[in-house]
């Protein structure tokens, strides 16, 4: 029996960009993406950031953090997840349209990057670790939900 790694795959993904693919045996790829995670994170000061915000120190973090590198890290991210994800899982190469939640969230955490100083949650600022982590979710709702009208739409065409 042929044992499925999705879910090793992608919680690897989740826990380090380029772990996916060093499972997947893509050694390369795995690298690119740990090195491009390493870069980011050095000079965007993340660590630092999630540091100061799980002690609750907001304006610690936000004052410590590089938003210019930081930009670049919910694309690295969540395409690294992808990927990792689609050469684990090949059946979802035939499924279209499954990398719309990935591509989503990216873009929502972005914009929760973006105004992860200016937008107050029940009063309180999150900065930017916590802000773009709840803006996941509406970026992967977004996502599936496109996905859906897609499906819907382009499988109601008829064939010419």
């Amino acid at each position: 029996m042929k044992r499925d790694r999705t879910i090793e795959v992608i919680l690897w993904s989740i826990a380090l960009p380029g772990f996916g693919q060093l499972l997947n045996k893509q050694v390369i790829k795995g690298i690119i993406f740990i090195l491009l995670e390493v870069v980011i994170n050095m000079y965007s000061h993340f660590n630092s950031a999630i540091m100061l915000s799980f002690l609750g120190d907001i304006k610690g973090a936000t004052a410590v953090t590089n938003y210019q590198w930081l930009m670049f890290y919910p694309c690295v991210y969540f395409y690294s997840m992808w990927d990792a994800y689609k050469f684990a899982h090949p059946d979802l190469n035939t499924k279209p349209y499954f990398f719309m939640p990935f591509v989503f969230a990216a873009y929502f955490v972005t914009v929760g990057l973006m105004y992860s100083d200016k937008i107050p949650v029940y009063g309180y600022i999150l900065g930017p670790v916590w802000l773009p982590i709840i803006f996941v979710i509406p970026g992967l709702a977004t996502g599936f939900f496109i996905r859906y009208v897609l499906l819907h739409f382009t499988s109601n065409v008829p064939n010419n």
